[in-house]
């Protein structure tokens, strides 16, 4: 089934609903902003092009995804993928690359491939995305550390030499910044899990260094000021020498698009006691994409820890996700200058916080319970992931773990014997 989940939602709608919705997507508005900058940073791309995204797939998701409460927009899955093909492609090799990955998840929601998600072994997915969360915390040393190095190293092996050797330029100033509001962050979510303290931790951390005039760089010191206003939408640069050249990092920026809206989908379901529409979910992670490349955006997907902040928020249908981009786009239009001011330290501090969260260490003690084949793929995928290439880990990871899968349904022993003759 393919019908938007609004068209079921809105039958029944009702006022109260509504201010449910209301609060719940301001909530989530105030977590996404800096994420949506942070990412965006991380991914070597123009914070803007973060701010872009959330607004347009954020709507698009909600708008036609197959999920009660789901939150679309540029995720820290996707830093890895999008920084390698910005570094070998240029932006607008991404741009391409995300809107061929748009068609791709929409042929995939037409012929219904919602449901493949169960093939996908769930030691890959959860090897993967430890060493997504490791790469993007190493990805910001540099800022938290105030470290000063001309060209880092993407490479992970050439990348942690490289700040070693920069260790004397450290800066306190910038180390203090980040860790303040690195602790924010963690007390404020312990003590009031629905307040929206990334924006508070990072505005503190922000401010700290406005008011005392400390020697620590800005959002505009580095980028300059956000504009304040979304781009004219624009095709992308079609050439058929680059279609094939880009078409390997259009399939990856698709799967993981639609491994992970689906497994935000299914956490969602979880705490809402609902059922969403895979393949519903698939068009809409395919029209977000699509639209996203049009404004020059980045890729999207639905985000598990922005989605589980709409449920405890008290989200209740999809328009709580359309109020979570249009705040998000009022906030562009009305406030973009005050952006300027936000500390580089204060960003990298918010993204080690969600790499950490990324790599789920309450779940450690259960994975290494797990069976012995599943702890080989899990370790197999995190070092692919992080020394080779993610393209080459999912490949390799999703190969090895249905062979293993298939091996395992083979020798089952059966307790029959033949009869004697």
């Amino acid at each position: 089934m393919r019908q938007p989940k609004i068209l079921t939602t809105i039958q029944s709608y009702s006022w109260s609903l509504f201010i449910s919705d209301l609060l719940a997507g301001a909530t989530v508005a105030m977590v996404a902003l800096p994420l949506s900058l942070a990412i965006a940073i991380a991914s070597g791309a123009d914070p803007a092009k973060g701010i872009v995204t959330a607004i347009v797939a954020g709507f698009l998701i909600s708008l036609l995804g197959g999920s009660r409460v789901q939150i679309g927009g540029p995720t820290g899955a996707f830093i890895v993928v999008v920084f390698g093909v910005i570094a070998e492609h240029g932006y607008d090799g991404l741009v391409l690359a995300t809107f061929m990955a748009g068609i791709i998840l929409l042929i995939a929601g037409y012929f219904r491939a919602g449901n493949l998600i169960a093939f996908v072994p769930e030691a890959v997915v959860n090897g993967f995305t430890i060493g997504i969360g490791v790469i993007i915390a190493t990805s910001q040393l540099k800022d938290f550390l105030g470290l000063s190095v001309a060209n880092l190293p993407a490479d992970f092996l050439e990348k942690i030499p490289a700040l070693w050797d920069v260790r004397e330029t450290f800066s306190l100033a910038t180390f203090a910044v980040a860790i303040i509001t690195l602790v924010l962050i963690v007390v404020l979510r312990r003590v009031a899990p629905r307040f929206p303290g990334l924006i508070v931790a990072v505005g503190v951390g922000s401010a700290l260094v406005v008011f005392m005039n400390l020697p620590v760089e800005t959002l505009g010191s580095r980028f300059g000021e956000l504009p304040s206003q979304l781009p004219w939408p624009e095709l992308p640069d079609f050439s058929v020498s680059r279609i094939i050249e880009l078409l390997p990092s259009a399939f990856i920026i698709a799967f993981l698009a639609a491994v992970e809206s689906l497994l935000s989908a299914m956490v969602a379901d979880k705490m809402i006691e609902g059922r969403h529409r895979p393949n519903a979910e698939l068009s809409a992670q395919g029209m977000a994409n699509i639209a996203s490349a049009l404004f020059t955006g980045l890729p999207a997907t639905g985000a598990i820890a922005r989605t589980a902040t709409n449920v405890k928020a008290g989200g209740k249908t999809p328009v709580a996700g359309i109020v979570h981009a249009v705040v998000i786009l009022l906030v562009m239009l009305l406030a973009a200058p005050l952006a300027s001011y936000l500390a580089m330290p204060a960003l990298a501090a918010l993204l080690i916080v969600t790499a950490w969260n990324m790599t789920e260490p309450h779940k450690w003690g259960e994975y290494l319970r797990g069976r012995k084949s599943d702890i080989f793929l899990l370790l197999l995928t995190l070092i692919l992931t992080v020394i080779v290439d993610l393209t080459v880990a999912i490949g390799a990871g999703v190969s090895i773990g249905l062979a293993l899968r298939f091996s395992r349904r083979n020798s089952v022993e059966s307790d029959w014997t033949p009869p004697d003759r």
